[in-house]
C-alpha cells in the first residue's frame, strides 16, 4: 500500500522585510513541518496548502518543490506502507498564524538561521534536507 502526504516550509517576510521561517512543534514535541495525508481528489499540491491552512492558520502560495521523503512502515490493520511526503517551499500569503492544537502543540516564526539550528537540533532528521532546500532556494547560507 502507498501512503501520500505533503506539506511545506513555509516563509514570509516581516513588517521590517525579514526572511522568516515557520516550524511547528508536533503533539510528540519535536520540531516539524506542517504535513498531512492526501484526501480523495485532491492532487499533492492542494494537500499541501489544504494541510498548511489546517495546521497553521495560514494561507500559502506554492513556490517551488523541495524534495520527497520515502519511508516504509508497518501498520496493524494497512500491513506494510509505503510512504511517500512531497514538500514545497510555500510563501505565506494570508490568514493568521493559529496552532491547530488537536494536531500540534504550536507554531512559530523563525529567523532562517534559528529555524535551522532548531531543526538540527530538535527535528526529525529526514527533515534536515528539506528545510536545508528551502533555505538553498530562498537564498540562505546555512552550515
Amino acid at each position: 500500500m502507498v501512503e501520500i502526504s505533503a506539506g511545506g516550509v513555509v516563509y514570509r517576510r516581516n513588517e521590517a522585510g525579514l526572511l522568516q521561517i515557520q516550524l511547528i512543534q508536533d503533539r510528540y514535541g519535536k520540531v516539524s513541518l506542517p504535513k498531512g495525508k492526501m484526501e480523495p481528489g485532491e492532487t499533492v499540491e492542494q494537500t499541501a496548502l489544504r494541510e498548511i491552512a489546517e495546521e497553521t492558520g495560514l494561507i500559502g502560495a506554492i513556490i517551488k518543490p523541495i524534495d520527497q521523503i520515502k519511508y516504509r512502515y508497518h501498520d496493524s490493520h494497512k500491513g506494510t506502507v509505503d510512504k511517500e511526503v512531497h514538500y514545497y517551499l510555500v510563501e505565506a500569503v494570508g490568514g493568521s498564524l493559529q496552532a491547530q492544537v488537536e494536531e500540534i502543540r504550536g507554531v512559530e516564526w523563525f529567523d532562517p538561521l534559528e529555524a535551522w539550528r532548531r531543526q538540527k537540533q530538535s527535528g526529525y532528521e529526514n527533515n534536515n534536507r528539506i528545510v536545508a532546500g528551502a533555505l538553498s532556494l530562498l537564498g540562505v547560507k546555512y552550515d
